[in-house]
């Protein structure tokens, strides 16, 4: 025994998350959990089998995440990471269809690689969705659907382009995962997409060369048809339109 210590006392180890040790601890008892959902559902996952797999005693659990919640919280902060970390930045290479498109094929492809976790990320509502990587993520969708707007692509509102784009790639993971295996047609991946793009997106761009000033004469063209707006409003808008056209 070393000196000054009192027997019960328990020196601070890694298992036990001592200083300087609480953040490598907390990373294997993330990734025991994640493994453990991962070969062997959720329901493998309780603070028991996490701390024999991870090594550490039951109570470090709670010190370091408060309950299970908080632990399914932290594993799917996680899956957000491991997300974002196989994401694509922009591709301006493809047109922004075809970049849409490849978006939402990783997303699907992830979930269906990722079932257990996919799950637990998006079958229950706003899991670990405050987590830097979750935002991140938004962030690069959000790239996308600016770059349809711009280039006079886009159908919809940005904020309900991105909603429409989470629910079909969501929505078709979980009915494919639903499904009895013999029972999963690719086609139905395929048919989502298509019904994605065609909610989202224009069969052609509404404005033929990208810019403030295109978008402003195509707009001015369409805006006697609009009845959402007063005649005081249409005709100041039609003023700040004209001045944007007549910059190209």
């Amino acid at each position: 025994m070393h000196e000054g210590s009192k027997v019960g006392d328990t020196p601070a180890t890694e298992s036990e998350g001592g200083v300087g040790t609480r953040e490598p601890v907390r990373r294997r008892v993330v990734d025991a959990a994640a493994d453990l959902l991962a070969r062997e559902g959720r329901d493998a996952v309780t603070t028991r089998a996490v701390a024999a797999a991870a090594g550490v005693q039951a109570p470090t659990i709670y010190r370091l995440f408060g309950d299970k919640d908080g632990l399914l919280e932290a594993v799917a902060e996680h899956g957000y990471a491991t997300f974002l970390a196989a994401k694509q930045p922009l591709r301006e290479e493809l047109d922004p269809v075809a970049d849409l498109c490849a978006g939402w094929d990783l997303s699907v492809e992830f979930g269906l690689a990722n079932p257990a976790l996919y799950v637990l990320m998006y079958g229950e509502p706003k899991r670990g969705t405050t987590s830097a990587a979750f935002q991140a993520g938004m962030q690069i969708l959000m790239g996308r659907i600016r770059r349809l707007a711009a280039g006079g692509w886009l159908r919809v509102d940005e904020k309900l382009a991105a909603a429409l784009i989470h629910a079909t790639a969501r929505g078709a993971v979980l009915t494919w995962l639903s499904l009895p295996e013999d029972e999963r047609d690719p086609a139905l991946l395929i048919a989502m997409r298509e019904s994605m793009v065609a909610a989202v997106t224009h069969q052609q761009p509404a404005v033929q060369v990208a810019g403030p000033a295109e978008a402003a004469r195509t707009l001015r063209a369409l805006l006697p048809e609009q009845t959402a707006l007063s005649g005081a409003e249409q005709l100041l808008l039609g003023e700040w339109l004209d001045r944007l056209s007549s910059d190209g």
